[in-house]
């Protein structure tokens, strides 16, 4: 099937999509993933817009503007004046009526931003839900619907328990970009960045294809983010607060956990988030952050030979990140700050952490270029605080970020660094490494070789401590995709 426009990356989502197509079966698709990642665009572009029917929510709009939206959109498609319909029962079986004029040739509907249509008392779930089971799930037929609140989609479509459990075929799950893949979006739109500052930009705008899409080829990447951030009305400038309203409706708490997260670089605990927003311990807690992972905003990880219930969150969505850094108090900035902050303390600490973030985004990668693609592994962190051992003696406390446990008998200890030129190991920094290495050993009790990794933008500086790094990841490798 032809494409009208070039589709980056997405080759498995396209393979089940054709593949869906062209089973000859009723096929009930539901592609989901967080605003701005490309669902709608996937979907359209792949069927060339030629639906039998394609109806799309509208923002906060009322259950009768969009039961009107409906009657319209039905009249455009159909060619005949329609009624409108009072209720999304009555919507759907019109919808019936117009399907079964088109004979027995494989029709295809498409329904976008379905949460949308969810208001209050609408009783939609049980009008679609009446529309498969009583007569969709009987033709020939693929309805696909799409849903940027992810939490949503996964809580009350895909793990519905009443009529619509289990009724969904295929589910596509639509992730952002990776960093090749970044790359080749920037490529298409004739951005001309090096890989550092792709690098860069992907730690200020995540894989977002509708972000990287607001990018001018004619200007810097500092320029860019100038203008899109820090001008007066740059176009991202409000866009965390429209983020958060239009994928939880109670997105107060949603904000107000992630701001507190933010300001916590390694992580907290459950009762740590407890208490220090206030916080009830209860379902609906567990809710919210189970809907946070959903929606890549945060990673639950447990540390190494740790139980799962003494998990860790953290935030990872890298807009988010640095949205809470620079822009949330970014009132009176002058709008060229981002290229006055460039290789500044400020930066290069956001640049640091970032960096790790960006790798732990790009495990895959790093896993493929140590050559342990297809050595069964768990990724968690560690850390141990200061203590006094059995002879009295203060021990240190120490952290490391990425660690890869291998069940070929072998632990990755990941240090990740982002510098513009090849990192320098010091004697001091390898006295350092080695020093937390053993202590890892002596704490966890592990027996398995323990291989000093670092992930960095430009490789290592060949010198004498070199030789005692077992293994390296440079930033070329994390574009493989």
């Amino acid at each position: 099937m032809a494409m009208i426009q070039k589709i980056i990356g997405r080759k498995a989502e396209q393979e089940l999509l054709l593949e869906c197509y062209e089973s000859n079966k009723p096929e009930f698709v539901a592609v989901y993933g967080r605003r701005r990642i490309g669902k709608t665009f996937l979907v359209k572009q792949f069927f060339k817009e030629r639906f039998d029917f394609y109806f799309t929510g509208a923002y906060q709009a009322t259950k009768k503007d969009q039961l009107f939206n409906f009657k319209m959109t039905l009249e455009s498609y159909s060619g005949k004046k329609q009624k409108t319909p009072s209720t999304w029962l009555e919507a759907f079986f019109q919808l019936k009526d117009y399907l079964s004029l088109l004979g027995e040739r494989r029709k295809v509907v498409f329904i976008d931003e379905l949460p949308w249509f969810d208001t209050p008392r609408s009783n939609f779930i049980s009008a679609i839900e009446l529309f498969w089971n009583q007569w969709a799930s009987d033709q020939n037929l693929m309805l696909v619907v799409c849903g940027s609140a992810t939490s949503w989609m996964v809580n009350k479509l895909l793990g519905d328990k009443g009529g619509l459990h289990n009724r969904v075929t295929h589910s596509i799950y639509l992730a952002p970009f990776s960093l090749g893949e970044t790359e080749a979006f920037l490529q298409e739109n004739r951005i001309v960045f090096n890989r550092h500052q792709i690098v860069e930009c992907y730690m200020m705008l995540g894989g977002t294809p509708y972000y990287l899409n607001m990018l001018q080829p004619k200007l810097s990447l500092a320029q860019n983010i100038n203008n899109l951030f820090f001008v007066e009305n740059g176009e991202l400038r409000r866009e965390f607060d429209f983020l958060f309203r239009s994928l939880f409706r109670d997105s107060k708490v949603y904000r107000k956990i992630v701001e507190q997260l933010s300001k916590k670089t390694k992580g907290m605990s459950r009762q740590e988030i407890i208490q220090e927003c206030g916080i009830t311990d209860n379902g609906k807690l567990s809710e919210i952050l189970e809907n946070l992972c959903n929606c890549d905003f945060i990673r639950r990880y447990s540390s190494f030979n740790k139980r799962q219930r003494e998990a860790i969150y953290q935030l990872t969505d890298l807009f988010s990140l640095f949205h809470l850094r620079y822009i949330k108090d970014a009132n009176g900035m002058d709008d060229r700050f981002w290229t006055d902050a460039i290789d500044s303390p400020s930066h290069r600490a956001w640049c640091g952490y970032a960096f790790e973030q960006v790798c732990l985004h790009h495990i895959k990668q790093i896993k493929w270029a140590l050559g342990i693609d297809g050595v069964q592994t768990s990724v968690c962190s560690w850390a141990t605080l200061p203590s006094i051992d059995a002879d009295g003696k203060r021990r240190e406390g120490a952290q490391i970020d990425l660690v890869i446990d291998r069940r070929d008998q072998t632990i990755n200890l990941c240090e990740m660094k982002f510098s513009m030129k090849p990192f320098e190991i010091t004697p001091s920094y390898l006295e350092h490494i080695v020093s937390r290495r053993e202590l890892f050993r002596e704490v966890t009790g592990t027996n398995k070789a323990l291989h000093l990794t670092f992930v960095t933008t430009y490789g290592l500086v060949k010198n004498a401590q070199y030789g005692m790094i077992q293994s390296e990841v440079t930033m070329d490798d994390l574009f493989k995709y």
